[in-house]
This record gives C-alpha cells, structure tokens and sequence, in this order.
C-alpha cells in the first residue's frame, strides 16, 4: 500500500472566517487535497466568492453557511447543521477573528474590548466546544477521532503594545487548545493553535499601506515578506490528515522566522 498520509478523501473540514484570507487559503488547500470543506463567514457575498474558488479546485463537496461566531445560539445550531448536511466533521479551524487596534492601551474603549473578546474567544470557547461534543458523540458510537485547531497569533506570545485586548484572546485560545488536548485525547482528538506573524490579509491593510511599517517591520522579517494566506495551506492540510495523528497540544508559528530573529 502507498503511504498517502496527506489525501484528505472522506473527511470533512470546517473553517469558520473561511470566506478570506488564511481561513480562506487553509479551506482551498483542504479541498484540493480532497476533504469536503464547510466555511462559516458573515458576508454572503464574500462566502459566495470564496465557494466559487475552492469548487473549482477541490474535489468534494464545498458549502458555505451564514454565521456569526460571536452568537452562542447561531454557533451551537450551525455546528449541528454542519454535521447534518455534511455527514461528519473531522476537523474544526476555529479562525474567525477580528481587531480593534487604538493608538495606546489607554484609549482601547470597553465596547472595543468586549467586541474583540466575543469574536475572537467567545466565538472559539463556543466553536471547540460544540466541536468536541460531535467528537465525543462519535467516538461514543465507535468512530473516535477529530482535531481541532485555534488560529491564535503571534501577539500571543509577544508584547503587543496597544493591542492588548485582541493579545489576550490570542494567549487565551492557546491555553484552551491545551485544555482541550488533555481532555479529549481519549476519544481520539487532538488540537493545536496556529501562530500566524505579519500576513497580508484585510485585517492587516493599513499596515501593508504604511510605508514607515513596510520600512522597519517586514525588512525584519527573515523571509523577506509579507506572509500570504495560502502559506496556510500545508499546516492546516497536516492537522486535518493521519499524518498528525499523534500530534497534539502544539502551537505553529507561521511567521516568516520573525519570531526568532
């Protein structure tokens, strides 16, 4: 038999923000490499937009459902949904993220704060755990296994001065992957955080817009460059395959070697 530990047949893949940036290059990757891809966005427009570019490069079945992460309810009825129209989920990426950056940590307001908190941990608290209930629920029945994955950030692990509120989401999605890891390992599910650097997405446009940051920062940058959503592709192929079945309680730092420089 071939050793094809990375052909994604038969498994099916849920990426919530999957409508763009890296939601959108780990959901196509996941596709082309056969997996049956749910994405999960706010903007139909943007869902509709990102279904037409995977469909016409994977090779399974693509959806797309309106979901606003932020909302306990629509989470638990989405993740039900999911697993009903697409027979299984095998791997969750909770991505969907959001920032509201201020000029110093004193003018990051309470409505900022708490808008930040309920998209980028609210959203992932309630993803992971409607997530590992259908795991659970599977793995009870005799078919154990999943992994689940928390797109963090190096603002986690760095001093992110005046973005303080949107870092501690960041380092709290890494703590509960690691809860998440010790508790479920029984039924077969692994999780892990992905730790992207400076990428060129919409949320960092007018970063990528200011020559003073394209000066000092990205020269800073091993690589050279701003990261693209598709650099996202291979890790979350890996974390969704049989190649990473043993591979738990870890944090991907997709960053260009900024981190270490």
């Amino acid at each position: 038999m071939v050793y094809n530990p990375f052909d994604l047949t038969g498994k099916v893949a849920l990426v919530t923000g999957g409508n763009g940036g890296i939601g959108l290059g780990m959901a196509d990757a996941m596709a082309q490499s056969g997996a049956d891809v749910m994405i999960w966005g706010t903007n139909e427009g943007k869902n509709e937009k990102a279904l037409e570019q995977m469909q016409a490069h994977g090779r399974g079945k693509i959806a797309a459902m309106r979901v606003d992460v932020s909302d306990e309810n629509a989470v638990v009825g989405a993740m039900a949904q999911t697993a009903e129209q697409m027979g299984r989920i095998d791997a969750v990426y909770a991505n969907a993220g959001i920032g509201y950056g201020a000029n110093s940590f004193l003018n990051i307001t309470t409505e900022m704060y708490r808008k930040v908190l309920a998209v980028n941990l609210d959203g992932v608290f309630w993803t992971f755990r409607e997530a590992c209930r259908h795991m659970e629920e599977r793995a009870t029945n005799g078919d154990p296994g999943g992994s689940i994955v928390g797109v963090a950030s190096l603002a986690a692990i760095e001093g992110a001065g005046r973005n303080e509120h949107y870092a501690a989401t960041k380092g709290a999605v890494i703590s509960m992957m690691k809860g998440v890891a010790v508790e479920f390992a029984k039924h077969g599910v692994r999780a892990n955080a992905i730790l992207p650097g400076w990428i060129a997405t919409d949320m960092t446009s007018a970063a990528q817009d200011a020559p003073a940051f394209s000066e000092k920062v990205i020269p800073r940058v091993p690589a050279r460059r701003w990261g693209e959503p598709e650099d996202f592709g291979g890790v979350a192929v890996y974390l969704a395959s049989d190649a990473s079945s043993y591979h738990s309680g870890d944090t991907f730092v997709i960053d260009g070697g900024y981190a270490i420089f």
